[in-house]
């Protein structure tokens, strides 16, 4: 794995920091009726991407998950900008504003979404890596999940294919503790989700999802066992949203001081501590980063908002084309 230096420490802080701050501010767009439908946010969990994009090969791996799938794409080379920009509805949005938040994607990236039903991402994961072995690639899949989705039974059905075939594909379950609103011991009759693997006798760990050292090290073996054609394996991040499952939920199932001890351990926290350590960045030097952080949300921010919204017939062109119905002219 690539030595973890000084310089991936600063740019974990500077990638983690801002897509807090993105986030943070598509809370308040929310609240302000410029972002419509559902919104999940991502924050408390970004040691578990800051880790995994480590370990990865951006040339040639993939990555899949469900619908908290704002930064994943950024993190992978997607202009932030285009991602604002689609969560507005906006033409100059990754999918034409037609995907909106819980549909960012972006083949020229890897990033194959963003899949608003539950679970529906896991075999198609799976596919992806078949593909990858066909093709003889040398990618592998990374393919994100929660702990809700965990007792879908497409989990089952795409493990045994993927272990049957050996896949390059690592299933990685972010447990942040609630699913959808419901805790993981209220969900079955047992609470290590990594356990599911090992009826597939798929090598499967737990892993601290608050530390991007860990996820990156986990990460990186479960990928080299993969390139090395021995087949998947699964990881569960144990990990922390400290909001809600979307911008809808009262979070009546637990309490403010349960949020406010996770955020002890926070990644963002944990990662500016070692910096402050070693004395790799002064007072100033990190309120440097700061303050870019700060002005490229503002101007993603302002990009999204000046953007115009798609003509109405791209809603019509992208959807349906059959030859013998010449009436609605198709564009695309």
């Amino acid at each position: 794995m690539k030595e973890i230096t000084k310089e991936v420490y600063l740019k974990w802080y500077e990638d983690m920091q801002f897509w807090r701050k993105f986030e943070d501010k598509l809370a308040a767009l929310y609240i302000q009726q410029k972002v419509r439908g559902f919104l999940h946010l991502y924050n408390g969990q970004e040691g578990v991407l800051a880790g995994a994009l480590h370990a990865m090969d951006l040339s040639k791996d993939k990555m899949i998950t469900a619908y908290r799938n704002h930064v994943q794409p950024i993190g992978m080379g997607v202009d932030p900008r285009r991602v604002m920009a689609e969560l507005l509805g906006k033409a100059t949005g990754t999918s034409q504003g037609l995907g909106g938040s819980m549909h960012i994607f972006s083949k020229e990236h890897g990033f194959y979404g963003g899949h608003g039903i539950v679970g529906a991402q896991i075999p198609v994961g799976a596919g992806m890596a078949f593909a990858e072995k066909y093709l003889e690639t040398g990618g592998v899949s990374l393919t994100y999940f929660g702990d809700g989705a965990a007792r879908q039974g497409s989990l089952h059905e795409a493990f045994n294919m993927a272990m049957l075939w050996k896949l390059p594909v690592v299933f990685i379950c972010e447990n942040n503790g609630y699913a959808m609103g419901t805790s993981v011991e209220r969900t079955a009759n047992h609470t290590d989700v990594w356990k599911l693997g090992l009826g597939y006798e798929m090598p499967s760990y737990a892993v601290d999802g608050m530390n991007p050292v860990k996820v990156a090290e986990a990460m990186f073996d479960a990928m080299e066992r993969a390139r090395r054609g021995e087949g998947p394996t699964f990881l569960e991040m144990k990990t922390y949203r400290y909001r809600g499952h979307s911008m809808s939920d009262a979070q009546h199932y637990r309490t403010k001081e349960e949020v406010e001890e996770y955020k002890k351990i926070d990644p963002i926290t944990q990662v500016l501590n070692v910096i402050k350590e070693n004395n790799w960045a002064t007072d100033e030097e990190i309120e440097t980063i700061d303050n870019r952080v700060r002005d490229l949300v503002s101007e993603c921010e302002k990009f999204a908002e000046e953007s115009p919204y798609p003509e109405t017939n791209v809603m019509y062109d992208v959807v349906y084309d059959q030859e013998n119905y010449p009436f609605i002219p198709h564009k695309l």
